[in-house]
């Protein structure tokens, strides 16, 4: 999808160092896909350990001896 967005110089450049991005265009991409993978990631911790539905290694365990 194509877009103009005003963005700053420093931010830009900065991001292009971190990536290691050859172009502009991928130095935004990069950055929206790490910026969306931690968000995922943040969404995730805030359900562990909410499941009661879970079974113990142990109890996993026992049922494949019974197979």
């Amino acid at each position: 999808m194509k877009t103009t967005i005003d963005i700053p110089e420093q931010a830009l450049a900065d991001a292009m160092r971190y990536t290691q991005a050859r172009s502009k265009r991928e130095a935004v991409v990069i950055a929206l896909e790490e910026f969306n993978r931690r968000r995922q990631m943040i969404e995730l911790l805030r359900h562990a350990g909410t499941c009661d539905q879970l079974i113990t290694p142990e109890a996993l365990q026992a049922q494949r001896r019974q197979s």
